[in-house]
């Protein structure tokens, strides 16, 4: 079993950045494949991008990609997700999740985080 806590989030301007945190608990961290989620209010939770166990194999959602970077770094226990050129329409609550496979289904992850907000101001 493996938690997750999310950080990193917080309020910026369009055009900005932020870096996402997700850190993880227990010894087994590098034996899951992580993604990243958001979910907007009043829609659905989407995928934004995943990383395979040993960080060699990324894939992204079309509406993030070239802005949007996911990266892990095993021996912390961590996986981030930068997002430069930030937009309003990026604004979210922002989950990581732990499952077997990288893949953009949201019931391939069995374990979640609590999630922590984006907000991209105009």
């Amino acid at each position: 079993q493996v938690q997750l806590v999310e950080s990193g989030g917080g309020l910026v301007q369009a055009g900005g950045s932020l870096r996402l945190s997700c850190s993880a608990s227990g010894r087994t961290f590098s034996s899951y494949a992580m993604g990243w989620f958001r979910q907007a209010p009043g829609k659905e939770r989407e995928f934004v991008a995943a990383i395979s166990r040993s960080g060699g194999n990324t894939y992204y959602a079309d509406s993030v990609k070239g802005r949007f970077t996911i990266s892990r770094d095993n021996a912390k226990n961590t996986v981030y997700l930068q997002m430069n050129s930030l937009k309003p329409e990026d604004t979210a609550v922002y989950y990581c999740a732990a499952g077997p496979y990288p893949s953009s289904v949201i019931t391939t992850y069995a374990y979640w985080g609590q999630g922590t907000q984006v907000t991209v101001s105009s």
